[in-house]
């Protein structure tokens, strides 16, 4: 049987990706994340076998670690990741379009960052997200329509951002736990 196109090695590769984009590094949480250290055993790394049980990248937690920097496109090619928390950091710039490749994602939390932009409409091809964390940032603008497709969302937190607008409550989402605090028109729909 033939290798997947991508493996173990792009993920590598992905969070090596991450670590040179990060600028200070405190507590120099991520020493260990180097070629030779394997990458499961990495801070913050949880893998788990999936797919013709290759190994790859499931969850990354680098919350309440210091770190400084922005998020690069390559964390996108973490195909299998199911868990994304960088909370409580000091991630900066925008979250880039080539998260929405990660289509297993059911958990996202990088409150309490510096992050700015919109709120990516991108999140639509999330399809398994249930919990989206971003308050605590400077996000701006109003929250896209998009977000409207996640039929999995149970939470969702947006507070201390600089976003306004209107959000809609459909009734295909089961539960949703709301959390806002800027000027906000909610409407249900039935």
């Amino acid at each position: 049987m033939a290798a997947p196109e991508t493996d173990i090695l792009t993920d590598q590769s992905s969070l090596l990706s991450l670590k040179s984009s990060i600028t200070h590094d405190p507590e120099n949480t991520l020493a260990n994340w180097s070629n030779s250290t394997f990458v499961c055993n990495w801070t913050g790394v949880t893998c788990a076998h999936i797919h013709h049980n290759y190994l790859r990248v499931e969850a990354l937690n680098l919350s309440f670690m210091g770190l400084v920097g922005t998020i690069p496109p390559h964390l996108g090619n973490l195909s299998f990741l199911v868990s994304l928390s960088a909370k409580n950091n000091s991630f900066h710039g925008i979250l880039p379009d080539e998260l929405s490749r990660l289509s297993q994602l059911m958990y996202i939390n990088f409150g309490s960052n510096d992050l700015t932009g919109k709120i990516p409409s991108w999140l639509r091809s999330l399809s398994k997200l249930a919990k989206l964390f971003l308050q605590d940032n400077r996000f701006s603008g109003s929250i896209p329509a998009s977000i409207y497709n996640l039929t999995s969302l149970e939470i969702i937190k947006l507070s201390e951002n600089q976003i306004s607008g209107k959000f809609i409550i459909y009734t295909h989402l089961s539960f949703v736990l709301l959390y806002f605090s800027f000027t906000l028109y909610i409407s249900v729909v039935a």
